[in-house]
């Protein structure tokens, strides 16, 4: 039936809710699940720019399903559209054609940000996409709660970075500029003192949190964690005020993460991370992260 494929994606996420305070249904999802990797698997999926002047009906949505940094406005979607430093993908499937299932928003800068406000100031100065030397994935938002458990964002993102190498040569660097959801929770959790204003205080526990906080299955006890070292990228750069709005502040204290996808050791990076449980890492973040833990052994001893 026409629109059938988008029915049930919505049929699903009437389940997933539903079945939260009936168990029972959760038996049903795993036929929707086998259905949807075999429907959705990376070989159907079309990867398509977002535009300005992409369809008004795929607009709305990019505006309704920004997971990370809210969309305020027809004008605020406009400033990440628009200028020849930012770029959105999407992946869509041909039965649902005008529905994005995830996208991607990236920021095409001279050298790698620390800061979300910088990014996204109103008032900064356009780049040229020919001067730009790195590609920043500041937001990936799934669009469809339907397809939840339904990877697409490690195909995006590897999709994105190459076709952005072969558009623009002068690109050498893709990083993300992530947040760290679960830092503010851990940090309650160990007790530990903290300070949003204190950026380098921030930075050290944040670099603590991603490197050795873990979940009882021995995988990085932060989901964003999770899904970028599956891909085989490597933690690079953790920053202290890095994103001031209230929601930063609540879930990470202010602080954001710099994964690295070099094209190179994206692969090696995931087989270390899927068998060995292996977190690739820049080496000053290791150094922080080990200077954070050690301090804190030592205020446990002399406690």
């Amino acid at each position: 039936m026409p629109g059938a494929t988008h029915r049930l994606v919505e049929m699903r996420a009437d389940l997933l809710r539903l079945s939260r305070d009936a168990p029972d249904l959760r038996a049903l999802d795993q036929d929707f699940r086998h259905l949807f990797r075999s429907w959705f698997n990376r070989g159907f999926l079309v990867s398509r720019p977002v535009t300005w002047d992409s369809p008004a009906s795929v607009l709305e949505k990019i505006i309704a399903y920004e997971a990370v940094h809210a969309i305020q406005s027809w004008d605020d979607l406009r400033l990440r559209l628009a200028p020849a430093d930012r770029r959105c993908f999407a992946f869509f499937h041909p039965a649902m054609p005008e529905e994005p299932l995830i996208f991607v928003e990236v920021a095409l800068t001279s050298g790698i940000p620390g800061s979300i406000q910088g990014l996204l100031d109103d008032d900064r100065a356009a780049l040229s996409a020919a001067e730009a030397d790195t590609a920043v994935f500041y937001s990936i938002s799934n669009c469809q709660a339907g397809l939840a458990g339904i990877s697409f964002g490690n195909f995006l993102i590897k999709q994105v970075a190459a076709d952005l190498a072969a558009e623009l040569p002068g690109l050498k660097t893709f990083v993300t500029l992530s947040p760290i959801p679960g830092l503010m929770r851990w940090i309650g959790a160990e007790g530990l003192a903290h300070d949003p204003a204190d950026h380098a205080g921030m930075r050290a526990l944040a670099a603590r949190y991603l490197l050795h906080a873990r979940r009882p299955d021995g995988t990085p006890a932060d989901p964003v964690a999770r899904f970028h070292l599956g891909n085989g990228a490597q933690v690079h750069a953790v920053h202290g005020g890095a994103d001031t709005s209230p929601n930063g502040l609540a879930q990470s204290g202010g602080a954001m993460v710099n994964y690295l996808y070099d094209l190179a050791k994206v692969t090696p990076n995931h087989e270390a991370y899927a068998q060995r449980g292996e977190i690739a890492a820049s080496q000053p973040v290791r150094a922080l992260a080990a200077h954070n833990e050690t301090t804190r052994a030592r205020e446990k001893t002399d406690g």
